[in-house]
């Protein structure tokens, strides 16, 4: 039993290893959208022409929640994306990991 814990904690170490490297991370979509402005003398919306902007959106309480976003921070709510979808790929990766560890320990002559 020694051996199972320290294989379980160096893949644990390896996990959070991975986990450090991926922050800041997120869960959700982020969207350019175009839309109308509020100001009443707007030449662009006058034209018909809608301003661009970005949107972010992600669940809340199991509710779907957008809010806008400022054009300089997207790129770095597209890495934090991008690191939301790693840290889920490394979780499924692990379940199986896991398993495999279980099944050598318990097939492991005492």
């Amino acid at each position: 039993m020694p051996n199972s814990n320290a294989a379980n904690a160096a893949l644990r170490l390896s996990f959070l290893r991975q986990l450090e490297s991926l922050w800041p991370a997120i869960k959700g979509s982020l969207a350019q959208v175009r839309k109308p402005c509020i100001r009443s003398n707007c030449a662009a919306c006058a034209r018909g022409d809608k301003h661009a902007a970005f949107i972010l959106s992600f669940t809340d309480q199991g509710r779907r929640r957008c809010m806008y976003v400022p054009a300089e921070l997207v790129p770095q709510l597209r890495q934090a994306i991008r690191n939301g979808k790693a840290i889920e790929t490394l979780l499924y990766d692990l379940g199986p990991e896991l398993l495999r560890q279980y099944r050598r320990q318990r097939d492991a002559p005492h």
